[in-house]
């Protein structure tokens, strides 16, 4: 059978009159096709009828596994917020966000990264949603037989190019550009500080060539707390992260677990690309995206030239940030981050509010 290279096209003629473009990019495979992109399920998992007459059954259901069934619907919350509802899904702590008026004088303080969450279970990593990551055995070597909690992280400002790596199927040597930071150990007993301390020790001792512990500070105030969140910012950084001393780890979010940043972040599903005009004249101007309550508005900033040109597929699910809410629920100034790939895909609302703001 043939197959499609890293970076290349193929074309195949089905039914219509233009021919389907089917692409590899970094071991993800698409199809411009209406049964690929309708899917309601992590791209890397999604297959149909012209990639398996180009690639052959036996290669497909080994890249996607056979047979590739839709995700379950996840349950949303008045914020638009959805939780993981897959049975692989890790048990993870999650944050809510900091309120003004909680003291977090005394809690321990780290540099929230900008990257993909990812869980070690003592011999491979997955995604939020339960999903392997196909890291190289040399990025994985001399990490423990226990599990830890911990991000996928390629820098500062390096979002997407982190999100490409990591959904990469081919165990590539781009994972040397990621470190595999670790912030805690779930499967320890005791408190916050020893299961820190559990993961300093390893990390020193054994020196896994790709991991790293994530270093943590006392938060002496809210003064320096906000000195602490511009510094980290203006150097490109997302955000601060809040640990409450003495805690457990616990599955699903916790007050224990807070997020201190500027900005607001959400996801919302792609459901159109909006023509551009101008300098952006033959390529995409703006994404119309909704959330998972139905408000529909159009993301046309933070959008790269590439990206333009190769726009996030019609069902994907992106990140994006935003300065607040309108009185009518929709995101003011949202600009585009990047493609989820941990979070679990939701299908077209059936909401009748489409009323939609420009970016």
């Amino acid at each position: 059978m043939a197959d499609i290279t890293d970076g290349e096209q193929h074309l195949m003629q089905g039914s219509g009159s233009k021919p389907y473009v089917l692409k590899n990019t970094g071991g993800v495979y698409s199809c411009s096709c209406p049964a690929w992109r309708n899917q309601s399920i992590a791209i890397e998992r999604r297959t149909c009828k012209h990639l398996r007459k180009l690639r052959g059954n036996a290669e497909e259901d080994a890249r996607v596994g056979a047979p590739a069934s839709p995700a379950p619907r996840p349950s949303a919350s008045a914020s638009g917020d959805a939780e993981e509802s897959s049975d692989k899904a890790p048990p993870l702590l999650l944050a809510h966000a900091w309120q003004n008026d909680v003291d977090l004088t005394g809690w321990w303080m780290s540099e929230k990264l900008d990257g993909v969450r990812a869980y070690w279970d003592g011999k491979k990593l997955w995604s939020r949603l339960g999903n392997e990551f196909h890291a190289p055995e040399w990025f994985t070597a001399k990490l423990p037989d226990f599990p830890l909690d911990g991000e996928l992280f390629g820098g500062r400002k390096r979002f997407q190019r982190t999100v490409s790596i990591a959904r990469r199927q081919d165990k590539s040597d781009d994972w040397k550009e990621l470190t595999f930071v670790v912030f805690d150990a779930p499967s320890e007993e005791g408190v916050f500080e020893a299961r820190l301390e559990r993961c300093r020790q390893w990390m020193e001792k054994h020196a896994p060539p790709y991991a790293s512990w994530h270093k943590h500070e006392p938060c002496r105030g809210t003064e320096q707390l906000r000195q602490e969140l511009a510094r980290v910012e203006a150097l490109g950084g997302e955000g601060l992260m809040l640990r409450q001393p003495g805690s457990r780890y616990e599955a699903g979010r916790s007050h224990t677990l807070l997020k201190v940043k500027s900005f607001h972040d959400d996801e919302a599903r792609v459901v159109a690309h909006l023509p551009g005009a101008g300098r952006h004249k033959g390529r995409l101007g703006a994404l119309d995206v909704e959330l998972r309550n139905g408000k529909r508005f159009s993301v046309g900033t933070g959008l790269s030239d590439a990206e333009r040109r190769d726009p996030p597929p019609v069902g994907t699910v992106i990140t994006f940030r935003y300065q607040e809410l309108s009185n009518d629920g929709v995101p003011r100034f949202p600009s585009y981050v990047g493609v989820r790939i941990d979070a679990a895909p939701f299908p077209a609302s059936t909401a009748t509010d489409r009323k939609a703001s420009r970016a």
